[in-house]
């Protein structure tokens, strides 16, 4: 065993020299090559495509390839060893395969897909089904052109096991730091499915914590780039992601993978910059407060809470009626007169709104019948009979047609929407009393917000709608894809209006119903937003396995969704174990000094525990914003490096922090410490079981939960995965 080892090290460590030259040789040519820089278009193109070489080769020389699958089609006569990358790279010499295969093209899918056994393996290549055998997988691991790690995963002409995880759980075992990275050379054939969907599909994927999701839409993204390159582009796409720490703490998967340019934002980001204004930055906060700062029980959630409601389909529907109402009594009761002796009927204007312009949405309606306006007021001027009478008809037809213009609805969608709220005045051909399908409670506080000024975010896609309605929107400004994370937290009438901001219904919708933690506002099943979309126009994928933590954590953390939320909807752990999940009462194991406050002190002592080992993040998760606050404040004092999460972040530092655990979802850290795990923080609903979950499944190494004595019922302490008690000094 050892001597085929070393013979495939240094099998894979001469073939790595060997490909540095030919790197080397390649990008040394293309420098020597003088750059362009006149105003030929072909001249400039083939600069441009010399100068992504000249990058391609400069970062692949570093890590040329992570894969290597030796593979005979079905009619060849020979096997080929086929290396993949990142980035692809052809041989500067004629050959039958390239230097490096890029990990998005149709023969690298074998790489993931490929399982194991003796028979045909097959891959979709642009002529059709590839069928032949495979006779080697194997990983490797290169950085910094130094050749660190070989392992096979399958092969043939061997009598080891078929496939081996021990590659993955390699590279799962490693440490944090403040960024995700890419999983380009461990993607699993049920994330690869994923990446490789068709374009023109809603897909919606279920994702467990750790299951890779995020990781998963944006290689996705990467491989649409690749796969539809003549039909999509970087610039056409967008990231929705929870808040803007998280597009931060995602940032540099895209550029390691070779794609840049695509547009990463939150919701309500992109739509105050698509409806032109300036949302509140205290809106967010004060949400937060309202459902995770509150002591005692959680407000009820119910399909008339105002975030339900105003994120339903059937405020959509109140929209519509509304503005065809507006649209019906749009054009003025009077003839047009511009001044005495010109007159310009209704029924012609009517003729020109209601038959003429009728393609064209109420706002651009408006506009092309007031220039249509414009353009016969002209005309009737040129048959004035004198200067004089010129100049005096000029002045009176432009207040006139001003005058006539103010007649005309607003086409104002905050307005249009404070008159659907009763918040302001309604148009007087529109029934007296508001909407009877919007709930009271729902009416009463979003009109007295409205007449504050204040929006919320749930304001947001009625808004924008109200906006397309009435404005359209030109295909120069929809979206080629767009990927929506945390998707549990977005509700069905945002997935519908960004329907209308994309192609083709291009999406990946990803999320987890067990981390559903903001339920007043997101979708409690997968089929409200499935609904959305025609059968054919829409694919559901479900993601079970968990790469991020260890079984001992993800069993625990099992234990809470299964007790706590009676969810179907488990983790299913890779074979990586850890040390034990700590369950410890600070009160009964540590003796607090005088005045000091027993919590802290155990936090103190559970960072002071953890400082030996070699982790990059730790954090401590408290149940609000107030606890991470006050607990930041004393720990500060012995970890001046401590980093207190608000909300307020734009940028994930790493290292070791404190923050509140709704505030932790879609992050993760090598060691997460629970600070107050107990009954006085985490109440006996579903939606407090949800958030215990979302803080466990944080952590990738290593799990400490404490707590005043009194645990939550769905918190068990089974023996096989938790002790009670501090580690042995």
């Amino acid at each position: 065993m050892e001597d085929n080892f070393q013979s495939a090290y240094q099998e894979e460590e001469d073939r790595l020299n060997h490909a540095l030259v030919e790197i080397d040789a390649t990008l040394e040519k293309l420098r020597s090559t003088p750059v362009y820089t006149g105003h030929d278009y072909t001249e400039q193109v083939l600069e441009d495509s010399r100068e992504q070489k000249r990058k391609d080769l400069a970062k692949l020389r570093q890590e040329p390839y992570f894969g290597r699958l030796d593979f005979q089609g079905k009619d060849e006569e020979e096997r080929k060893a086929l290396y993949i990358g990142k980035i692809g790279a052809d041989r500067e010499q004629v050959s039958d395969r390239p230097l490096v295969i890029d990990w998005r093209a149709p023969v690298a899918s074998l790489f993931y897909s490929f399982t194991g056994g003796t028979e045909l393996a097959s891959y979709e290549a642009p002529e059709g089904l590839i069928e032949g055998l495979v006779y080697l997988k194997r990983n490797v691991v290169i950085r910094k052109q130094i050749l660190e790690r070989v392992a096979d995963t399958y092969n043939r002409d061997s009598d080891g096991p078929a496939v081996s995880d021990e590659f993955l759980v390699y590279r799962l075992g490693e440490n944090k730091d403040n960024r995700l990275r890419d999983i380009v050379s461990t993607i699993q054939e049920e994330q690869d499915k994923i990446i490789r969907a068709a374009k023109n599909t809603a897909l919606v994927i279920q994702g467990v914590a750790g299951s890779g999701k995020t990781t998963v839409a944006l290689h996705r993204l990467a491989f649409l780039l690749y796969q539809y390159k003549d039909q999509v582009s970087a610039e056409r796409m967008i990231i929705f992601a929870p808040n803007r720490m998280f597009l931060d703490y995602i940032s540099d998967v895209l550029p390691e993978l070779g794609v840049g340019n695509i547009m990463q934002s939150t919701f309500p980001d992109w739509a105050a910059q698509v409806l032109e204004i300036t949302l509140p930055e205290q809106d967010a906060a004060e949400t937060m407060n309202r459902w995770f700062e509150t002591s005692g029980s959680m407000p009820v959630i119910t399909e008339e809470t105002p975030g339900r409601f105003k994120g339903s389909t059937v405020l959509m529907e109140i929209i519509e009626s509304s503005i065809k109402l507006l649209e019906g009594g749009a054009v003025p009761e009077d003839d047009f007169i511009p001044w005495e002796g010109a007159v310009l009927k209704r029924s012609v204007i009517l003729h020109w709104h209601n038959e003429e312009y009728a393609p064209y949405p109420p706002g651009k309606r408006k506009e092309r019948v007031m220039a249509r306006i414009h353009r016969w007021i002209e005309m009737e001027l040129k048959k004035s009979p004198s200067a004089a009478a010129l100049k005096e008809r000029k002045k009176k037809g432009a207040q006139r047609e001003k005058a006539y213009s103010a007649k005309w609805p607003k086409y104002d969608p905050l307005n249009i929407y404070k008159q659907i709220f009763r918040a302001v005045k309604v148009p007087a051909d529109w029934p007296e009393g508001p909407p009877v399908l919007i709930p009271a409670a729902v009416l009463k506080e979003t009109a007295r917000e409205l007449k504050k000024g204040i929006l919320r975010e749930e304001d947001l896609p009625p808004l924008l709608y109200i906006h397309y309605l009435l404005n359209g929107n030109e295909g120069k400004d929809r979206f080629d894809h767009i990927v929506i994370d945390e998707a549990q937290d977005f509700s069905p009438f945002q997935i519908a209006v960004l329907d209308l901001y994309v192609k083709g219904h291009s999406f990946t919708i990803l999320g987890d119903l067990s981390q559903g933690i903001h339920a007043y506002k997101g979708v409690h099943a997968w089929e409200e937003m499935q609904s959305l979309f025609a059968p054919e126009h829409t694919a559901y994928h479900a993601l079970t396995r968990s790469y991020r933590s260890t079984m001992e954590i993800i069993e625990f953390a099992n234990i809470i969704l299964s007790a706590g939320v009676n969810s179907p909807l488990l983790a299913v752990p890779v074979f990586r174990s850890g040390n034990p999940v700590r369950l410890i009462s600070y009160a009964d194991h540590l003796t607090a000094a005088a005045g000091e406050d027993p919590r802290s002190r155990a936090v103190a002592a559970a960072l002071a525990a953890l400082s030996g080992r070699e982790y990059r993040t730790v954090a401590v998760l408290t149940r609000s914003l107030r606890e991470a606050q006050e607990l930041h404040a004393v720990l500060v004092q012995e970890h001046a490096d401590i980093h207190l999460i608000d909300g307020s972040m734009t940028s994930y530092q790493g290292g070791l922090s404190v923050l509140p655990v709704y505030l932790s979802k879609g992050l993760e850290f090598d060691a997460a410490i629970l600070a107050d795990a107990d009954q006085d923080h985490y109440g006996p609903a579903p939606w407090d079981a949800k958030l215990m979950y979302v803080g466990c499944t944080r952590a990738l190494h290593e799990l400490w939960l404490l707590h005043n004595g009194k645990l939550p019922a769905y918190v068990q302490a089974t023996e096989d995965v938790t002790i009670n008690g501090w580690p042995e000094a």
